[in-house]
């Protein structure tokens, strides 16, 4: 794999054509998510968006922690005042309107903050010892960056309230089941499936995944009606594309379409 940028917290490579793999790599203190760190996430997830040769991307942690939550020591004695002026929790709003798909790749604990980051990614793909959480009731405040809307929205209200409320954790089977993950792997194997299903869409026309991302996001905005018309609008746009000339074409002529992204 090919390794990018030094950055101090993150490990940014390229592990095949069209994919950009972010590893979170502060193993010792079980990939915290503290201010630089986040920075430097959304600095890289921003240069590969912006990168015309990576067209899917892939955030990791390591096989034992994916990422256990935000470092509580930067935020134990913080003001209203000063969280509001760092807008901290703004980082997480920025990876969801990352353009580009975003595949999630969890082994171990994703708590807390780590849950709302996989849960700001497009698709997560677990391995069997991951385990999910917003254990935040436990330090006397709730989650913040996504934990108790996304969730919602993910798996219904009744299990959201007990994850939220009574610290229930989540299997890899159990969030499978319920419709948080979309695939569970071995340990061993977790981050080349997430690499792979990452490969596959960025095989594909570029312009309509990022609609298509975008459209679906949009179901979870707004009402039926208005998503539908989105929706609409983001399929006549696709035919002022050359990619959609390409592919209808290579379908009648029965060949493979060769995607120009534009």
């Amino acid at each position: 794999m090919a390794e990018e940028k030094n950055y101090e917290h993150i490990v940014v490579e390229r592990p095949t054509e069209g994919v950009g793999l972010v590893r979170l790599n502060k193993p010792r203190t079980f990939n915290a998510l503290t201010e630089p760190l986040m920075r430097e996430l959304t600095h890289a997830l921003g240069a590969l968006a912006a990168d015309e040769s990576v067209r899917c991307i892939v955030i990791t942690g390591t096989k034992r922690v994916f990422a256990a939550g935000a470092d509580i020591k930067e935020m134990a004695q913080a003001t209203p005042v000063e969280l509001m002026q760092k807008n901290f929790i703004g980082r997480w709003e920025q990876i969801r309107q990352v353009s580009k798909p975003i595949v999630a790749a969890v082994s171990g604990y994703a708590l807390g903050g780590g849950c709302e980051l996989a849960l700001a990614c497009d698709m997560i793909v677990a391995s069997e010892t991951a385990v999910f959480g917003q254990p935040e009731i436990n330090l006397g405040v709730i989650p913040g960056a996504g934990g108790t809307q996304r969730l919602a929205r993910t798996i219904g209200k009744a299990l959201t309230m007990e994850m939220v409320l009574n610290d229930r954790r989540l299997s890899a089977e159990e969030a499978a089941r319920f419709g948080l993950v979309n695939r569970v792997a071995s340990v061993e194997t977790y981050l080349d499936e997430a690499i792979q299903l990452a490969a596959e869409i960025a095989a594909r026309a570029p312009i309509a995944v990022r609609l298509a991302k975008d459209a679906v996001n949009m179901a979870l905005e707004t009402t039926l009606s208005t998503g539908l018309a989105y929706e609409r609008n983001h399929f006549y746009a696709l035919f002022a594309t050359e990619d959609q000339k390409e592919g209808m074409a290579a379908f009648l002529e029965k060949r493979k379409p060769e995607w120009k992204g534009r």
